[in-house]
């Protein structure tokens, strides 16, 4: 009769005495296939490379369709600066963003000078101007078709700003024509300041509200991009420098069993304090910026930083009725994490294996960034034309890049090796802390077990069971493709204004969500399955799925309640990296930015994810410990003596938690 896996036991193989020695390599023709991957991403990347030029998409592109600062198209070597002119993301090259300061009246802008897409014309002659004419010089447009020159009537109407502004040529931002306005450079391309654009609403319409680049959410972008760059050092290196060493401390003070209990619980109320201390300073800030005579932040910052601060507020409110409620299942989950402190104490280089992780993502990302910016270069460059009133009589022109469906299918296929080599990194990384902490526990002595045991772990992932991590990192990327697919159709159908194919797409993507996470689980689970008995993923999975299966409740309730110390501690990790970021950043150069909230929250989801990275060490290896005294229980009924008494006792007595 068939084997009735459903309820039949694990049965240990014959001399069983822990995790196999004789391992022997799992999965091949998956790896195989993960190197035929990256040889055909090779491929791809060679042709972009041979045919695009990544210059193309980092270098700004005019309205002309010729790219600033080459010869690619007109010659504008000498012009590697995009000003924009409309909100079209039109512009022109100039040799220098403008630089007001000190060359007009306000330091802010010149209303009677207007950059357009044939160079730079001064109304009523120069006498309403006041910087020189030649002070922006911008690429020699005369001989492009689509070149339009400004007069007095088009672009300065009886020398009046407000109807200035809404003549044809600065069409509200949407023309051919923009005023002079003090500047900076980001990745060369040229954004007003803020305080230039306040100038330019406050002289020409208390609506204008300045050029802004496309619609409001690409303003949005736009500025926060720009904070980006200017705070790029503070960005770079407290989301990542700052929090790596905080992740560092925490997870190095985690495997003390001593100083855990205080640790958890003071990390608990320090984030509670940090998210109500930081709502508390968003709300003087709004408060403060709105009570200003004149008012020198846009309302939208005021009002996104109030939001700021409500949702802060709610957070804190959150955590706290989280923390009285959940009490007693905290503690529950520091004991699981005591546990899993007493595996990494005894090999501390494990804590090496996210910095091993991290080392490999990097690598693979500098090589994919290059490949993809080559490839995105070889999208064909189109016009669009725009009537400037509503008869149609005059069009203004800007490019943009289209692609082909080869080059198209080319993006979908890195996006993909993206997905399959990111897992596996993930993969190769819980593979190497489940066959450390499984070896752990299947020795009995203890004091036999170092930081050597993590080196041969790393050699056996990569030597036996590579195959292994492609497998469930394979099955994990093609669900992630799909989500991705989704989400473009998603938009296709808000585009399309088409609601009921919105709320049906909206339901597949929360289906392959879930689907996603439960893949995940049975995954780890798998490694963790391959780590002790050298199987392949399929039957790894299966007899891992069974285990898990036959004992649902204990696993189901020590894993919930294992989490929750981990949130907290990438919670506090995040909190506390973000909370000195804002410090620095407010004290240094909050003068230079639209807003600080931009960068800090950047930092916030830049540390999350490396503390994420961190922590999920000891999640694997409480998943490791709990799916060991199972299997051991099932082999042996706990009768081999690979169980500590302190283990199996904290295991029965946490396994029913409500």
């Amino acid at each position: 009769m068939p084997r009735d896996e459903e309820h039949d036991k694990l049965v240990a193989p014959a001399d069983f005495d822990g995790p196999t020695k004789d391992r022997h390599c799992t999965d091949i023709l998956m790896l195989l296939a993960l190197i035929a991957m990256w040889v055909a991403m090779t491929g791809v990347g060679i042709y972009a490379v041979t045919n695009g030029d990544y210059r193309l998409v980092l270098y700004p592109l005019d309205y002309d369709g010729n790219i600033c600062g080459t010869d690619f198209g007109l010659d504008m070597t000498e012009f590697p600066y995009l000003l924009y002119v409309n909100s079209y993301t039109g512009g022109v090259c100039v040799k220098e963003c403008p630089d007001l300061t000190g060359k007009v009246s306000d330091n802010l802008t010149d209303i009677g000078t207007l950059v357009t897409y044939n160079g730079v014309f001064q109304a009523d002659n120069g006498s309403l101007s006041e910087l020189p004419l030649d002070y922006i010089q911008v690429g020699d447009y005369s001989s492009s078709t689509d070149a339009i020159s400004c007069t007095d009537d088009t672009c300065f109407p009886q020398q009046s700003p407000s109807l200035s502004w809404v003549s044809n040529g600065v069409n509200q931002g949407f023309g051919y024509a923009y005023y002079a306005a003090d500047s900076y450079e980001l990745l060369w391309r040229c954004y007003l300041t803020t305080e230039a654009s306040a100038r330019i609403e406050e002289l020409v319409s208390s609506q204008s509200g300045g050029l802004q680049i496309a619609d409001d959410a690409s303003q949005f972008f736009t500025k926060l991009y720009a904070d980006l760059w200017v705070a790029r050092k503070y960005v770079l290196g407290f989301g990542f420098g700052v929090s790596v060493l905080v992740s560092f401390v925490y997870i190095f003070l985690m495997r003390l069993p001593l100083i855990l209990t205080a640790m958890v619980w003071s990390s608990i109320f320090i984030s509670i304090a940090l998210f109500f201390v930081s709502g508390y300073y968003a709300w003087v800030f709004a408060s403060d910026w709105s009570d200003e005579v004149p008012q020198t932040v846009s309302n939208t910052t005021i009002n996104a930083t109030t939001a700021a601060s409500i949702v802060l507020y709610v957070i804190g409110g959150i955590m706290i009725l989280l923390a009285c409620c959940l009490r007693s299942q905290i503690q529950t989950a520091i004991g699981c994490v005591k546990q899993a402190g007493k595996a990494v104490n005894c090999m501390i280089i494990i804590l090496l294996v996210p910095v091993l992780q991290a080392v490999g993502f990097l690598a693979f990302l500098i090589v994919f960034g290059y490949y993809g910016a080559n490839l995105a270069s070889l999208g064909k460059i189109s016009v669009v034309e725009v009537p400037l009133d509503g008869t149609g009589t005059q069009e203004i022109a800007f490019r943009k890049y289209e692609f082909d469906d080869f080059v198209e299918n080319c993006g979908w296929y890195l996006l993909f090796c993206l997905f399959w080599t990111s897992n596996f990194i993930v993969a190769v990384g819980d593979m190497i802390v489940a066959i450390s902490v499984s070896k752990w526990y299947f020795t009995k002595n203890k004091v036999t077990i170092g930081s050597w045991t993590v080196l041969t772990s790393i050699w056996q992932t990569l030597f036996y069971h590579a195959g292994t991590c492609a497998y469930g990192s394979l099955i994990l990327a093609v669900v992630q493709m799909i989500r991705a697919m989704i989400a473009r159709a998603q938009k296709a159908a808000k585009d399309a204004n088409s609601k009921i194919a919105g709320a049906i797409l909206c339901c597949c993507q929360c289906f392959f969500c879930c689907l996603e996470c439960c893949l995940k689980f049975l995954n780890k689970n798998a490694y963790i399955q391959t780590a002790i008995f050298s199987t392949a993923f399929c039957r790894s999975c299966r007899q891992a799925f069974y285990l898990i299966f036959r004992n649902a409740a204990r696993i189901a309730a020590i894993s919930y309640v294992s989490g929750a110390v981990l949130i907290v501690g990438k919670l506090f990790i995040s909190a506390v990296t973000t909370s000195v970021s804002y410090y620095f950043i407010a004290e240094d150069i909050e003068n230079e930015l639209h807003s600080v909230g931009g960068p800090v929250a950047i930092v916030f989801l830049i540390s999350y994810w490396v503390s994420d990275f961190f922590m999920d060490v000891f999640d694997m290896a409480i998943s490791t410990i709990l799916h060991c005294v199972i299997a051991d229980e099932e082999m042996f009924d706990g009768e081999a003596g690979y169980t500590e008494k302190s283990l199996k006792n904290w295991v029965d007595k946490h396994a029913d938690i409500n």
